[in-house]
């Protein structure tokens, strides 16, 4: 049975025993400070954290801080030094040359060995401030010393990291980023430990450094000058290119890690500056121009992915881009000298040094004797579309290593245009070459081709006249290219001539191509004007005529051939069937003149042979020959004279015709005596044995593809009078606009204007300026700086 509680007695509750100034501090601090000892001794699991505060809270109550401050420095200091005479002194490295694996093991243990003390001491500072708290709220801040914890960090920096250890810590911490960059493996969390405690210590120079910054970064930044400029020098000489960036790009890659992982993030920029410095900006031109294994044999050799990692080395570096630019422009410019001059070279009948003219219409101009060569002018014309496909393949080239190499970058995208204007405008006839190269695949180029692979081609040719500062003299060339195309039905398809149009009028506006698109209006308007004709050949009582007549007008202004027509004979039935279609035509359109091109004509005709009949197809000035031996016999001749009496044909068209039909692959004529080559006191006479085996046959008239000198100086002496014209035009054009201006100006808005078309020199200019100036369009103001217009 339980007792019962007794009533009327309270119980009492003692207070704490004070510890007055009855109490010895002495013997408090004796308590405390044998506690403090096992607490950094760690023994502190049988202690009471409430007594030895209370030790702590009444020394500073009763103003014996200052004694308690002390002691703990002591006490601390104390451990410090034994701390680091048993557990760091004792590991230093021994081993300082040799066995480099036995110097990084010995390094690493004392790294561990520090990073073990350091945790030991700020374990144990964590505990004291616990227990030193009521001193670390009042005595450190009326003292104004640190508190518990900032002395903690101030002792263990004066005490450890200090001589002879701090040398030792040092060297151990390069030696083994030394060991690393060698290519060894390291214990990094060893050697970051140590880092992250000298990042958490303020230098005693500068609080505000960490001891990192102060001390270790300047040693470790001078050491890794010293390595990599070094490094830099070895790699130059015992790599080629790819290896020496797969190298570098493997460093730049290795310290950032490095950075990452166990050294400060502040030294990886002044790291990668060392890097730039030594392995990029010291070696650039070096590095991009080594023979066999540079610039030029990494675009040779398809090299995307090493060209892809120099573009991203040599794009860190501010001279880098520079120096891949005027690398990359001198290897185009230099393939693209390779290319003119391998075309250039060739003997196709022109070049640089034309002291024999093989096509034969030109050398008639020169001599009364002609050489007409098929093979000559065809290697001439596969010339110019060689040097421009060649040119085609190189951009083509240049610019996937563009896009997988150089990440598409605008500034070399600027290069490349540049460096291929140059070599395009390099070729003297690059503007032939071109409209050659259009010619030849819109007549049989383009054949069995889908839409989009002949737009694929039009565009990439596109891209190549692009580059042309001369397009007016493309214009011309290209006028004659698809006249002759037009006349002669030869376009493979109308959609891609139109195609082509429509892209040369974005490029150079609606001026380009209006006379190009009035040349497709003719067409169009003559074959309207046929069926008309026809119809009205139907109803008519006249008698028809016995030839199948097909007449195309061409508008003068349009098409470019504008001069008079060749002189030629043609016998009566061509002349009975053209003056019925110039009655007709005339009748219909009042105060217009018909000029006849027989020149430009071509016709169809039945030829009986012993064998059988053939359909020639040939040109018109070859069926007038023709027809002067329909009357003759097999054994009668027509010399050369009295075939040029009869037709009143020029030399140069005389003898062109005469040697597609005797000398060519098809000798419907006989030439006495037999050879290539047609001279003046040659004969003719009809090959009635000629065979063939098939029925239609179509006898091209031998000639030059290419201009030979002479032409091409005639050509070039009209396309100047034509810019002296419109060089004058925009002067007027501008001034009527503005009514005054300086000299400088007008040059330069004549010279912008006219851009699009060719770049006009200041000096023509001027002389233009001059020409107006006399016929009074313009006068030169007081200050003969500049000029007013006159209306």
């Amino acid at each position: 049975m339980a007792a019962a509680p007794r009533r009327g007695i309270k119980p009492k509750i003692k207070p704490p025993k004070k510890h007055g100034p009855d109490v010895s501090i002495e013997q408090t601090w004796t308590s405390l400070s044998k506690n403090i000892r096992e607490i950094l001794n760690h023994n502190a699991s049988n202690l009471s954290f409430e007594e030895n505060h209370r030790y702590a809270y009444h020394m500073v109550l009763y103003k014996n801080g200052d004694i308690l401050y002390r002691g703990m420095k002591e006490i601390v200091v104390e451990n410090l030094d034994k701390l680091a005479k048993e557990r760091i002194i004792s590991v230093f490295p021994t081993t300082h040359s040799g066995d480099l694996t036995q110097r990084s093991q010995e390094n690493e243990l004392l790294l561990k060995s520090l990073k073990n003390v350091w945790d030991d001491h700020t374990s144990n500072m964590m505990k004291l401030g616990q227990i030193l708290k009521y001193m670390d709220r009042i005595y450190t801040k009326t003292a104004e010393v640190p508190e518990t914890w900032e002395a903690g960090l101030d002792l263990f920096l004066k005490r450890i990291i200090c001589s002879p250890i701090k040398d030792h810590l040092f060297s151990a911490i390069l030696n083994q980023i030394q060991y690393e960059r060698e290519g060894h493996t390291i214990n990094r969390s060893a050697v970051k430990g140590c880092v992250d405690v000298l990042l958490s210590l303020d230098s005693v120079e500068d609080n505000a450094r960490t001891v990192y910054q102060q001390d270790l970064e300047p040693v470790l930044l001078r050491e890794s000058e010293a390595f990599y400029k070094s490094h830099g020098t070895t790699l130059l000489e015992t790599c080629d290119t790819p290896e020496y960036l797969s190298k570098v790009e493997s460093r730049f890659e290795s310290e950032e890690s490095r950075t990452h992982h166990y050294l400060s993030r502040k030294t990886g920029e002044p790291l990668l500056r060392i890097l730039q410095d030594h392995l990029l900006t010291a070696h650039l031109d070096a590095v991009i121009a080594m023979s066999n294994s540079g610039l030029d044999m990494l675009i040779d050799m398809d090299k995307f992915e090493d060209l892809a990692r120099l573009y991203r080395l040599f794009n860190m570096v501010p001279n880098g881009l520079p120096c891949l630019k005027r690398t990359l422009k001198s290897s185009i410019i230099r393939r693209g000298r390779e290319i003119n001059h391998t075309s250039l070279g060739i003997e196709t009948g022109f070049g640089e040094n034309e002291g024999t003219v093989k096509d034969p219409g030109a050398a008639q101009k020169t001599k009364d004797k002609g050489k007409a060569r098929a093979p000559a002018a065809s290697q001439a014309l596969a010339t110019a579309l060689t040097w421009v496909q060649n040119l085609l393949d190189l951009k083509d080239k240049m610019d996937t290593v563009w896009k997988e190499s150089f990440d598409s970058n605008p500034k070399i995208e600027a290069t490349i245009n540049e460096s291929f204007e140059s070599v395009v405008n390099s070729n003297d006839k690059c503007a032939e070459f071109i409209s050659l190269f259009i010619d030849d695949h819109l007549k049989r180029g383009l054949k069995g081709k889908t839409d989009a692979e002949v737009d694929i081609v039009l565009e990439k040719t596109i891209t190549v006249f692009r580059y042309l500062t001369e397009k007016d003299v493309f214009e011309r060339y290209y006028k004659n290219h698809l006249a002759k195309r037009l006349l002669q039905s030869r376009s493979v398809s109308d959609d891609a001539e139109r195609g082509m149009l429509a892209k040369l009028k974005v490029e150079c506006g609606y001026q380009f191509t209006q006379k190009l698109e009035g040349m497709f209006h003719d067409i169009k308007i003559s074959a309207d004007t046929m069926r008309s004709y026809k119809d009205h050949l139907a109803k008519s009582s006249l008698p028809l005529p016995t030839i199948d007549l097909s007449v195309i007008v061409m508008t003068a202004t349009f098409w470019p051939m504008t001069h008079s027509s060749s002189p030629c004979n043609l016998p009566q039935q061509l002349l009975d069937t053209t003056k019925p279609f110039e009655q007709f035509y005339l009748a219909r359109h009042t105060g217009r003149r018909l000029a006849w091109q027989p020149s430009l004509g071509n016709a169809d005709v039945r030829v009986a042979f012993k064998s059988k009949y053939h359909d020639l197809n040939v040109a018109t000035f070859a069926l007038v020959i023709l027809l002067l031996f329909d009357k003759l016999d097999d054994e009668e001749f027509l010399t050369y004279e009295e075939i040029q009496q009869a037709t009143s044909l020029e030399h140069a068209d005389l003898q062109r015709h005469l040697q597609s039909l005797a000398c060519a692959k098809f000798k419907v004529l006989k030439k006495h005596p037999p050879s290539r080559d047609v001279q003046t006191d040659d004969a003719f006479s009809f090959n009635s044995s000629f065979t063939a085996s098939l029925q239609k046959i179509k006898i091209s008239t031998i000639s030059s593809k290419v201009e030979t000198g002479e032409e091409l100086k005639e050509t070039q002496d009209r396309i100047d009078e034509e810019r002296k014209h419109q060089t004058e035009a925009c002067i007027v054009r501008i001034m009527k606009d503005r009514k005054h201006m300086s000299h400088n100006d007008l040059v330069n808005e004549v010279t912008r204007l006219l851009a699009n078309r060719f770049q006009p020199n200041p000096l023509i200019i001027k002389k233009r300026i001059e020409g107006l100036i006399e016929r009074e369009y313009l006068e030169r103001c007081e200050d003969r700086k500049s000029y007013n217009y006159l209306a």
